[in-house]
């Protein structure tokens, strides 16, 4: 028997994306060719793999069943075609994406563009921002990098850990009290910084763990929108303090958090199938030297 391992590739993204549409998108293929494709994987499993539910496809059991294997066997084949080499970065001809929030995109990229133009002329760097939702981006290969707070709960997701920043209280220098301990904190009214929207956070089970309550008044996807509205009313927000450092306007100042401090790290995270990219090597060495140089 001859196997197609493109089949495995195109079912990988069938079974990520929901959508034959999206699964095209996604391999740069036309509508009709992944709909083909899809064909050729029916006949070949004798499953239907995605049924039309309304205005959605949803999975077989069988497909739901060996989606993880699929995914595990296509991300081993890339690693074994993937050629082990060094790269030299001046002429590397590469588009890199980084998912990130807007302070640690604040902080980071005014080093970066500091340093590619010298070192390596032909980078593109492409920023997005964090979204709302839990997709999995590095998973579906929509990203090169993504940093967050927390490491990643896949298997084969990579981490390190680049930066470890404490938390902080931000607010303007004429706020009618310190908000260093826990009464006087809890007694302003804040500003919650959440790209979902949440307004209950780690925060409030501290001041529940010691019988307090705060007032949220705004509830803000990012540092971006929140720095105006502290700048102009004595309101408060808890935030990364080193990072957020970077970005405080002349009439905001950070406070010490009250309690012990709280360590918030820096997670640097991509999929495993890169791990042997010398191109991708080198540019995670490039952006954890950044961050060592940010807040040296």
């Amino acid at each position: 028997m001859h196997f197609d391992l493109n089949l495995l590739v195109a079912l990988d993204a069938l079974l990520d994306e929901r959508s034959v549409s999206a699964a095209a998108d996604r391999l740069h293929l036309t509508q009709p060719a992944m709909s083909r494709t899809l064909g050729r994987i029916r006949r070949a499993t004798g499953d239907q793999i995605l049924v039309r539910s309304g205005r959605v496809m949803l999975p077989t059991p069988y497909a739901e069943a060996v989606r993880d294997q699929v995914h595990d066997l296509v991300t081993q084949a890339r690693s074994v075609l993937t050629p082990v080499s060094e790269v030299d970065p001046t002429t590397l001809e590469r588009t890199f994406t980084i998912q990130c929030n807007d302070v640690v995109a604040a902080a980071l990229l005014p080093r970066l563009a500091t340093i590619l133009p010298g070192v390596a002329p032909g980078v593109c760097l492409r920023v997005i921002g964090e979204t709302h939702t839990t997709t999995d981006e590095l998973r579906q290969g929509r990203i090169d990098l993504q940093i967050t707070d927390e490491a990643p709960p896949r298997t084969e997701i990579r981490s390190t850990t680049v930066l470890t920043d404490e938390l902080a209280v931000i607010g303007r220098r004429d706020l009618p009290h310190d908000p260093s301990g826990w009464a006087a904190f809890a007694a302003l009214p804040h500003v919650v910084i959440s790209r979902r929207g949440r307004r209950h956070n780690r925060v409030d089970e501290l001041l529940e763990a010691r019988g307090l309550t705060r007032s949220v008044t705004f509830t803000v996807p990012t540092v971006a929108l929140a720095l105006p509205i502290l700048a102009a009313h004595p309101l408060i927000a808890v935030v990364p303090g080193r990072l957020t450092g970077q970005v405080l306007p002349p009439v905001l100042r950070s406070y010490p958090m009250p309690g012990l401090p709280s360590p918030v790290p820096a997670v640097l995270a991509w999929h495993a199938r890169h791990d042997q990219d010398a191109a991708h090597r080198w540019f995670r060495a490039l952006i954890t030297d950044a961050f060592a140089h940010v807040l040296a």
